[in-house]
């Protein structure tokens, strides 16, 4: 496993068991340095839509849980910098934010898709040290995006799922563990 660094994957380790907001998280971190850490949760989708919370837009594009800070505000991740003024670059064409608004008319007009951005109500944050104590104490794992810009369409449901598998040895068990375990 790497250190954690903007743009990698932190996947919650099994033993997370009953928190809300991070049981089988994935979460891709936005930016990671002295003073603390951000990011989104990507296999967490709401049932909620842009058009529910948005006016202005009769768009369908899901909206996640980003995590448990702030979440009466939206983000967003894309992969369009040269269409949405003021991105930040996560890392590996990856971007954060940029004017709402442009965003809103590309997505009118059909100019982004789905694929290209992904929205989130709330956000996962850290302070000074605190990541690393989680990850001194095995509540995550760490590891590189290697699926660069393209994550933001991958699908939600099972990628979880699919890193456990993807680690092998005592992980791939509980890839198929159900969520809850009373459930077994």
């Amino acid at each position: 496993m790497s250190k954690p660094e903007k743009g990698s994957l932190l996947i919650a380790e099994p033993s997370i068991i009953g928190d809300l907001s991070f049981n089988r998280a994935v979460i891709l971190l936005a930016d990671h340095n002295a003073l603390g850490s951000v990011g989104f949760i990507l296999n967490k989708p709401l049932e909620y839509h842009l058009k529910d919370i948005v006016d202005g837009t009769d768009s369908d594009f899901k909206v996640y849980n980003g995590g448990p800070v702030e979440q009466d505000n939206l983000y967003f991740i894309h992969k369009s910098p040269e269409l949405i003024p003021n991105s930040i670059e996560i890392s590996n064409g990856i971007y954060w934010g940029g004017d709402f608004k442009v965003v809103i008319d590309l997505i009118n007009l059909n100019k982004i898709t789905k694929n290209d951005i992904r929205f989130f109500l709330g956000y996962s944050g850290w302070a000074e040290e605190q990541l690393h104590h989680e990850l001194e104490s095995n509540a995550w794992l760490v590891s590189d995006n290697i699926y660069d810009n393209k994550i933001i369409a991958k699908s939600c449901q099972s990628f979880w799922r699919e890193k456990m598998l993807e680690l092998g040895g005592e992980y791939s068990i509980w890839s198929n563990a159900p969520e809850n375990p009373s459930y077994n």
